[in-house]
């Protein structure tokens, strides 16, 4: 028995502003009226400067087998956004980040897989790791590093399959230069 069969996770519910209004179990809040709720996602990229790229588990209540960025989640009550990547990181890949740095802190978006709707402010973190990563099957059915072009290119390419929340991280990470910027400032001396 894993330890999200075993205790409730709880989501920070938002007002449209972003503040805080309460909580709710994570396994109650995505549906067919999905609350405006604080999320995260993250882009780990490994020594050589590639982005680990998920395929999330096929068991996932939401876009289950989708490829997507690194790692993605929600911060508990109390928790900060950076600690929640931290968490996650560990948990999904068996990985610490190292350079954590917030690029997007403001992004927010809705999507529908046609059956759920994600609704969330989901502020957009960019990292290092190193090692090879340790999959927790109920979140990551695989991973692949591939250079950060590669991985743009399809998410913003028409009919891409990649998430949707990617999808559109990438385009203002691009547009941001955001990405250029940390693999520069982050590159092993």
């Amino acid at each position: 028995m894993t330890v999200s069969e075993t205790v409730s996770e709880l989501v920070v519910l938002l007002a449209e502003d972003g503040t805080p209004v309460g909580t709710a179990d994570k396994a109650t809040v995505h549906g067919p009226d999905t609350p405006y709720h604080l999320a995260f996602s993250c882009y780990a990229f490994d020594a050589d400067g590639r982005l680990l790229v998920t395929r999330r588990a096929r068991t996932k209540r939401t876009w289950p087998g989708v490829w997507t960025n690194s790692c993605c989640g929600h911060p508990g009550p109390d928790e900060m956004p950076g600690e929640a990547v931290r968490r996650r990181l560990e948990q999904e890949l068996g990985m610490a980040p190292e350079h954590l740095r917030l690029a997007l802190p403001r992004f927010s978006y809705r999507a529908f897989d046609g059956r759920v709707w994600e609704n969330e402010l989901c502020p957009v973190f960019l990292c290092r790791v190193s090692g090879e990563p340790i999959l927790d099957p109920t979140e990551v059915e695989d991973v692949v590093a591939v250079p950060w072009e590669e991985f743009a290119e399809r998410a913003t390419a028409p009919g891409s399959d990649v998430s949707p929340w990617a999808q559109l991280q990438v385009r203002e990470l691009v547009d941001g230069g955001h990405i250029t910027r940390f693999l520069a400032e982050t590159a092993p001396r």
